[in-house]
């Protein structure tokens, strides 16, 4: 489906058995089943680093006279596939230098997968709209350059927490072709990809927007709050998405996750919601971390690595 625009609350990247090829499988998990293979946030890397090169500051666009950058990892094996990390907590996108943010994701450097990590205009100046759009442009900019890091644009994954599971979200399943007509070449291109991930997302806003001490990127006119529901983009052509929230989380209530998952398995799109018992928001406990992280590692290979369909 289309978004058309006016104008991460936090986040940590297992043991369930892969179903087969079906459309749509959902998991009630405990951190008794972790796996310490994969787990984010923060470890230190391994005597044997992944990481081979760094690409900072790719700038994407501009907007109020400052750039809007990308930083992008690249591992010393590369398989061809990226995975674009939302920077995004309360949609405020903390800058990290890169070398530290790679700490977090070791798993997927090892794999193999080239690591974007994208940072986008944060609150409070600026409102969920504008970091939706900005989201949005990063992708468009990330396949328009993906073959000069050695990456396959078909094969592009999101991966987000809180917010930042949002605005992967609202991206992915609001992917287009692009404009042709464009004058900006970056909107020419799509800004479609191959696989989501998003643990704890917040899915309709329609019922959070207003002024907000807390998340001042949710000031903004409710008029607009649907145009920026991922929910309430769900089609059949959608990417296959990855849920995992926790069921007790009292910062974004596990509902938008089951809300998001039942509308995606009503139009037939691949989908998957791991529940976590026991875990909040943010997934403080490391076993949970673990088990997420494991989970959010085996979904980007099965649709990233696997030839194309």
């Amino acid at each position: 489906m289309t978004l058309l625009l006016a104008v991460g609350l936090g986040v940590a990247p297992a043991r369930a058995e892969e179903e087969e090829a079906g459309k749509v499988s959902k998991i009630e998990a405990t951190a008794g089943e972790a796996r310490s293979d994969a787990s984010m946030p923060m470890r230190p890397l391994p005597e044997e680093d992944p990481l081979g090169s760094v690409v900072r500051d790719v700038v994407y666009g501009h907007k109020d006279g400052m750039a809007l950058v990308y930083d992008v990892l690249r591992p010393k094996e590369p398989n061809g596939a990226a995975i674009a990390y939302i920077v995004s907590g309360g949609w405020f996108s903390r800058w990290q230098p890169p070398e530290e943010r790679a700490e977090g994701f070791v798993a997927l450097l090892q794999r193999g997968f080239t690591m974007i990590v994208v940072h986008h205009g944060s609150a409070p100046r600026y409102r969920v709209p504008d970091a939706v759009s900005d989201v949005i442009r990063a992708v468009r900019h990330i396949r328009r350059t993906a073959r000069v890091y050695g990456v396959d644009p078909e094969r592009i994954g999101l991966f987000g927490g809180s917010a930042g599971g949002h605005l992967a979200l609202i991206s992915a399943l609001a992917g287009d072709a692009g404009d042709p007509q464009a004058e900006d070449p970056v909107l020419r291109e799509p800004n479609r990809v191959a696989a989501v991930a998003a643990y704890y997302p917040p899915t309709d806003l329609r019922a959070m927007v207003g002024p907000n001490a807390d998340f001042p990127a949710l000031d903004f006119p409710s008029e607009l709050a649907p145009r920026v529901s991922p929910l309430l983009y769900v089609s059949a052509d959608d990417p296959p998405t990855l849920l995992v929230h926790g069921d007790e989380d009292d910062v974004v209530p596990l509902d938008h996750s089951v809300r998001l998952e039942a509308a995606l398995s009503g139009v037939g799109a691949e989908v998957r919601l791991v529940r976590i018992r026991g875990a909040g928001h943010g997934f403080r406990d490391p076993a949970h971390r673990a088990l997420a992280s494991g989970q959010m590692q085996r979904w980007f290979e099965r649709h990233l690595l696997a030839p194309a369909r």
